[in-house]
């Protein structure tokens, strides 16, 4: 074990041991209560590390998360009130963006390279730029159903603050709307393609409650629900802002897959950083045990990879963390594990690859900017 690892693993340890007494409390407390603290904890910590990024973007970024927060607003608008007031509830602009402005950056990116300077194809193209961040957000809407959540984004949850059935209807109207709005642009290829997300996504739910005991399928199986929750909405946008772009042109079938492997890779990389900060952030941010999924029974890519040097770990993942002390132990192997630095170096790799993708762009500002979001995704576990 390297030097540097070893005194991360020191440090993390004794955080662990330091707060073990509330560690244990909290494990044997496998309800809705302690599962929808540490939930809160995850994405408050989060929130905490990647929404500081977008704060200190130049102000163009800003105004850009402004303009498609006020656009969200004014399509949502509906009576009655109340419905108007959930609808638009979790859009205040201070969410992270990033799969907006991905799809935004990737079409002007394309544009650029087909030397395409026409308003009426950037309409369309930020009409799926819109849309990403409201699915994204419906999504968030449900989760939040589902783990009683009781905060989102430092605010009070709309679950918690209207309750579960009124909140289900309000993501409901959100996502109708936002069909709506697909429906619209009258391409039938891009719906076609934007529909890809929303089976993907509800696969993916199916996947994160699924079992497997062979650890390489486990393995598979995380990478496809990783890909199906989070990669896919990112890969599917920019692949559509691409075929708007692409149309009349030689490059109809080359630029958007270039476009959608290049979200798929950098989705892939986002959610693997997103896993190794629920091991080490939540910590440092609020001072509590890190494992927010191990509470919520879930194995990712560090307790994945720790699995090939602790076999033992095998058990506790099958029965999915539920027994007593279950999760101090699975936290504990990870830290002393490789696991940790494994995750890292893999979601290097996916950016990496996302990097490669977009080599046959012409080189322009926004090219430039996708290499920027490529590398700020894994910068932020430096």
């Amino acid at each position: 074990m390297s030097m540097s690892k070893q005194i991360m693993s020191r440090r993390m340890l004794s955080q662990l041991q330091q707060l073990l007494p509330w560690a244990r409390s909290t494990s044997t407390l496998r309800g809705v209560t302690a599962k929808q603290e540490n939930a809160d904890q995850r994405r408050w910590a989060h929130q905490n590390l990647a929404v500081s990024s977008v704060r200190q973007e130049p102000k163009s970024k800003k105004d850009m998360v402004k303009e498609i927060t006020s656009e969200i607003h004014s399509r949502l608008t509906v009576r009655p009130k109340e419905l108007n007031d959930m609808a638009v509830y979790y859009f205040n602009g201070d969410g992270k963006f990033i799969r907006p402005r991905l799809a935004i950056t990737m079409a002007k990116a394309v544009n650029a390279h087909l030397q395409i300077e026409d308003p009426d194809l950037e309409k369309l193209q930020r009409t799926i730029a819109v849309i990403s961040e409201m699915w994204h957000t419906t999504s968030l809407v449900h989760d939040d159903v589902l783990d009683h959540a009781e905060s989102r984004r430092g605010i009070q949850s709309v679950n918690d603050r209207w309750g579960a059935n009124k909140s289900v209807f309000a993501g409901n109207y959100v996502l109708a709307v936002s069909v709506k709005m697909l429906a619209d642009t009258k391409n039938p290829e891009v719906i076609s393609t934007m529909s890809s997300i929303l089976s993907d996504l509800v696969n993916g739910e199916f996947q994160q409650m699924g079992r497997r005991d062979d650890e390489e399928e486990r393995f598979q199986l995380y990478l496809d629900k990783t890909f199906n929750k989070t990669a896919s909405l990112i890969a599917y946008s920019c692949k559509s802002v691409a075929q708007f772009a692409v149309k009349n042109s030689v490059d109809q079938k080359t630029l958007p897959d270039m476009a959608f492997m290049y979200g798929r890779n950098i989705g892939l990389a986002f959610q693997l950083i997103d896993d190794w900060l629920d091991f080490v952030a939540s910590a440092e941010q609020l001072g509590k045990p890190a494992g927010a999924d191990l509470q919520l029974g879930l194995a990712t890519a560090p307790v994945l990879f720790a699995n090939r040097e602790y076999p033992e770990l095998k058990e506790l993942i099958i029965r999915q963390f539920s027994e007593p002390g279950d999760v101090e132990r699975a936290f504990e192997m990870v830290v002393k594990s490789s696991g940790l630095e494994e995750t890292k170096n893999f979601a290097r790799k996916y950016a990496s690859m996302a990097l490669q993708n977009i080599e046959g762009l012409s080189e322009s500002a926004h090219k430039s900017e996708l290499r920027q979001l490529a590398e700020s995704t894994v910068d932020r576990c430096s």
